[in-house]
Order: C-alpha cells, then structure tokens, then sequence
C-alpha cells in the first residue's frame, strides 16, 4: 500500500450496515477517522447500474469533443441560475483561472421571482441546459447519476451522524423534499490557459456537506490534511467514488470533522482529464446549527479553519450563493452587479 491510500483509506460502502439494518460499528470507526483526521476517503461498493460510470464519462468526453459554437448554445452567461457551459480557463480559484471546462448542473425547478432582499440565495433555483439536440443522451445519463449521488450522499450523512453519536437521522430534516445538489461534468486540458499555468483547480476547500467525485485514471487530484504541510495525491481507484466533506460540517462541529483544502493539477499538455464532482447539499434556506458533540469528541475538535477574505457561513444558500460568486464574476456582473462588492 502507497503512502497516499495508508492516509487516505478506501471504504466500502457495502459493509456500512449488519444484516438487521444497524450501522456496522467497524465501518463507523473507519468512517469517524477518516472524516476527522483526513476529511478524504474513497467508496467502493456504492451501487449504480453495470457501466455507468464508464457511460457517463464516455458522453462527457463526447461533448467536450464537439464544436465550441455547440458548446457554447449552453453559455453559462446566459443563465442567471449559473448554469450551463463554463468556457475554459473563465472559472475562477483563488483569484487564478482554472484549466478546465465545465457544465453546470441542479435540480430542475421553477426560477422565484419574488424573494426577501435577505435571502437572495433563491437566485440560485432555476432550470439547467443541455445539449438537447447535439447530445441528448447526456441529460438523462447524468440526471441518473446525480440520482444515485443522492442516495449515496444520504447515506454517507446518516452514517457520519452515527459516528458522531448522533441519531441516524439526525440531519435529515435540511435536505428534506428540495435538497439543492449540484453536479459538475468536467474536462480538464494542460498546457491550453496559459495563465492557469499547471493550476487545474485551485486550493480551496468545498461550501456544502458531502462532495462524491467521480474521476478518470489521469489523476490529479490533492490533498492537504489538517495540520499537515505536504500535499497527498488521491490515486484513481477503479470503481471508487472521492469523498470530502465541506465547509458546512466543519462549522456545525467546530472543526471536528475537517474540510480539506485541496487541488488538481492540470494535466500535461495534450492529456484530457475527466471528472464528475456532486455536491449533496441541503435545501437552500437551511441554516446549520451546532451539533451537540459528545465531550469526548468535543475535546478533539480543532476550531474553525476560516478564512477572513472568505468566511463561512452557517446559512447554507448563503455560502453556497458566495462560493458561485466567487467562482464566476463574469456571470454575477451580467446578472447581478448590484451584488458584487465595490
């Protein structure tokens, strides 16, 4: 075993529960440590039809092949929602073009116009695009997957509740009826953004709950545990799924359960990289409150790691509204101007 699978482990998730439904106590104590003193693992065993993984990165590498100005039908810019085709190199990290393109997608719901000046995280909910006459099998292939994602997501929080020593369902109630998931198909290109230099993704840590991410074997993808100053690579695991927990949770335990800074770097020139994250996040108006650790792991926690140009919020839309921001100044200035600060 390479030093980067010994820090970050691999999980199946078919031994997460014993024959009588309960929590397998092994399982929780694998997934207790790693969420802490990682806040990165791998699952294996997370279901999902026979090649459907494959299919899906299959079509992403399909769309990613055809002509920009068909690309370009789903311009992000056009979608007050950030959604759609991100161009390359024009999403943001860290104040620092990314190498890579991307579709953006959410749950397909009906744009509100009306909504408290407080909560303008509700700009957020609208409709996705899609290559509906170029590619048509790309929508239904990743809706299935972020359907999967979903139940995987839900799983994952349910078994982190119980290693908390929580009740299983004990944040169930924010994702509740119209959870605000967010999925990303994903084609990183080295040696194409000059200016992004070897940066495929920035360091940054995730705003939601639960990231599952779907690689190719190019790999990537690092690590920067807590309390560590040495980046660890996530190797691709063939039928694995990346899991990182987000800002949210780090907030709500007082930094007793880590979210990780990390990155990609971009491939060499000439390579393409695939990759699917989804984001399982909760409803957009729900507010996180602390969760009552037991002492025991209250003693453990390490504090918030924030940021003072980038602090977190409790108030799920609202941190997840600023990091779309954050991401994507060109789409704020075009529909929201009055929201960018001076």
């Amino acid at each position: 075993m390479s030093p980067a699978q010994e820090t970050i482990p691999v999980l199946d998730l078919r031994t997460a529960r014993r024959a009588d439904g309960s929590f397998n106590p092994e399982f929780i104590a694998q997934l207790r440590d790693a969420t802490h003193r990682v806040g990165f693992f791998q699952v294996i065993g997370y279901g999902g039809g026979p090649g459907q993984a494959e299919e899906l990165l299959a079509l992403i590498r399909r769309f990613f092949d055809l002509p920009l100005e068909e690309r370009m039908r789903l311009d992000n810019r056009l979608s007050p929602h950030f959604r759609g085709y991100t161009r390359m190199g024009t999403e943001v990290t860290q104040g620092k073009a990314d190498a890579r393109e991307q579709i953006d997608y959410s749950p397909d719901r009906e744009p509100l116009q009306d909504y408290p000046t407080n909560q303008p995280y509700w700009l957020l909910q609208g409709h996705n695009m899609w290559p509906d006459k170029s590619l048509p099998e790309l929508q239904p292939a990743a809706m299935a997957w972020a359907e999967l994602m979903s139940r995987v997501g839900a799983e994952l929080m349910r078994a982190i509740a119980v290693s908390l020593r929580l009740p299983e369902d004990y944040f169930d109630e924010p994702f509740r009826d119209t959870p605000a998931w967010m999925g990303k198909l994903v084609h990183y290109v080295g040696g194409v953004v000059e200016e992004a230099g070897d940066q495929g993704v920035g360091s940054h840590a995730d705003y939601g709950f639960v990231t599952l991410l779907l690689q190719d074997a190019v790999g990537g993808l690092e690590v920067l545990p807590p309390g560590t100053r040495d980046w660890v690579s996530v190797e691709p695991t063939p039928e694995a799924l990346v899991v990182n927990l987000g800002e949210m949770l780090e907030v709500a335990t007082e930094g007793y359960l880590a979210a990780t800074i990390h990155r990609v770097q971009a491939p060499p020139p000439g390579v393409d990289r695939y990759s699917v994250p989804f984001f399982w996040s909760p409803r957009l108006d729900a507010v996180i409150d602390p969760v009552p650790l037991p002492a025991e792991l209250k003693a453990q926690a390490r504090g918030i790691s924030d940021d003072p140009s980038n602090p977190m919020l409790a108030s799920f839309g609202l941190n997840m509204l600023k990091g779309r921001m954050r991401a994507h100044p060109d789409v704020t200035e075009r529909h929201y101007p009055e929201l960018m600060k001076p």
